[in-house]
């Protein structure tokens, strides 16, 4: 592919389930011209990835061709992507959002850069949510919600208003989070959870109602 090419194209970073979602997102959403998958594993160079080509690893960001290109990191675990972008973001590469056409965007919503937005998701007016967050297939997030950087609301996942969700959280699929509940940074709601009470940083809280099962080391 000619150097000229990669300008004002958009990299997908890392070749999974993930990303397909995302590639996904991005192609019906229009905005973006995808040139190509980076992935850290060597298995896969030279192949194509979702009819893509797989150019390399997190080393080939260095290369001055590819430069101007903008990128979405397809990682789905918050620590992992974190680290990821804390490892490349001083490169100079611009971040892009995807959000999927189906997704329903209220007014006054903010969304960070990197963040990926998927299929028949509703984010209702007032909400904020930070860079290289995810919020996935079919996630309800409602007024007023703060939604920290680096924070995955999985699939079915629904927040009611005033819900304030630290980073590098993760909101297990089909939880459901009660108005006004404030969750800390580093937490694990596990699937199907009813949190009905502010949960501190760095737990991981199960059930119905929700209750912390254990503490676990600093993610952030």
């Amino acid at each position: 592919m000619p150097e000229s090419n990669f300008k004002d194209g958009l990299f997908i970073y890392g070749a999974s389930g993930h990303a397909k979602v995302i590639i996904d997102a991005v192609i019906k959403e229009g905005k973006h011209r995808i040139v190509g998958i980076i992935d850290d594993d060597p298995r896969l160079w030279k192949d194509e990835f979702c009819g893509y080509p797989v150019i390399g690893g997190e080393n080939v960001l260095k290369d001055e061709m590819y430069r101007g290109s903008r990128l979405i990191l397809a990682i789905g675990d918050n620590a992992a992507r974190k680290k990821l972008w804390e490892a490349i973001k001083e490169l100079g590469y611009e971040l892009a959002c995807a959000v999927h056409p189906s997704a329903q965007i209220g007014r006054n919503v903010f969304i960070g850069v990197g963040t990926a937005i998927m299929a028949n998701t509703a984010i209702n007016s007032g909400t904020k949510i930070g860079e290289n967050a995810i919020v996935n297939t079919g996630a309800t997030v409602d007024h007023d919600c703060l939604i920290g950087e680096f924070t995955h609301i999985s699939p079915g996942a629904h927040l009611a208003g005033n819900v304030e969700i630290g980073g590098l959280s993760h909101i297990g699929i089909g939880a459901s989070i009660v108005q006004g509940v404030k969750i800390g940074k580093g937490v694990i709601i596990g699937a199907g959870a009813a949190v009905i009470c502010d949960i501190s940083d760095n737990v991981t809280a199960v059930g119905v109602p929700a209750k912390v099962i254990k503490k676990h080391g600093d993610l952030t």
